[in-house]
């Protein structure tokens, strides 16, 4: 079976000065579909570089990204925007929601941009908040949320287009405990869904709760538990 993400050789450079340190340094890493994995690291590591890539909001240096069996690193910048609004969902530790927007209208942003039919867009929208614990708050603007509620608006929005894979960075850092296992424990679900799903974290609670953990020091891939059973 095709890898869901396949990296080989990868390589990140910010300077010219080839005597500078890469950002990430002959990366190789393969992830299958229906994966739950964490990347782990100290900052700088370069976890950060890592996802922007897998998410196509950066092009590597060097090496071959493919997803979903197409060669990605290649791609114009047209082609990598209509990769990442079809495939390719986002969870950020900050939420990113617009505060005039309500949950719904967040929500339906991906659509919009995919040219999705008005009908379609509510429907499908609605649908992800339903998912995701909040069909009674679908025109709740950000600032009538709690912390939580604002998060799994965010997950409804990452879901809304159903990608291929579901990216998570830090998604907890700005929630109390409580809250956050809450968020997990919605991570969990969606992948007993068949969601593929990768979370930068700090937490080495949160990335026990992962299937794989993969972990990165100076740009390179240094451990990396495999694949789940």
């Amino acid at each position: 079976m095709t890898p869901l993400i396949e990296l080989r050789g990868i390589c990140k450079r910010y300077q010219q000065d080839e005597a500078a340190p890469p950002a990430l340094s002959a990366l190789n890493l393969s992830v299958s579909a229906n994966e739950y994995i964490a990347c782990v690291g100290a900052s700088g590591s370069g976890k950060s570089t890592l996802m922007n890539i897998i998410g196509c909001l950066d092009r590597p240096s060097a090496g071959e990204y493919r997803l979903n069996g197409v060669d990605v690193a290649g791609m114009t910048d047209d082609q990598l925007a209509r990769v990442r609004n079809r495939d390719i969902g986002f969870v950020f530790q900050s939420f990113h929601l617009l505060p005039r927007l309500s949950a719904l209208e967040n929500v339906m942003l991906p659509l919009v941009y995919a040219a999705a039919p008005g009908a379609e867009r509510e429907r499908r929208a609605a649908e992800a908040l339903r998912s995701v614990g909040l069909g009674a708050r679908l025109q709740a603007r950000p600032n009538q949320l709690s912390g939580g509620q604002r998060q799994r608006v965010a997950i409804a929005r990452a879901l809304c287009a159903r990608p291929a894979l579901l990216l998570a960075d830090e998604p907890t850092g700005n929630l109390d405990s409580a809250t956050g296992e809450e968020i997990m424990a919605l991570f969990d679900r969606l992948h007993q869904e068949g969601h593929t799903l990768i979370l930068v974290t700090h937490s080495d609670e949160i990335a026990a709760r992962c299937r794989r953990r993969i972990r990165m020091a100076d740009g390179r891939l240094v451990a990396d538990s495999g694949e789940a059973a």
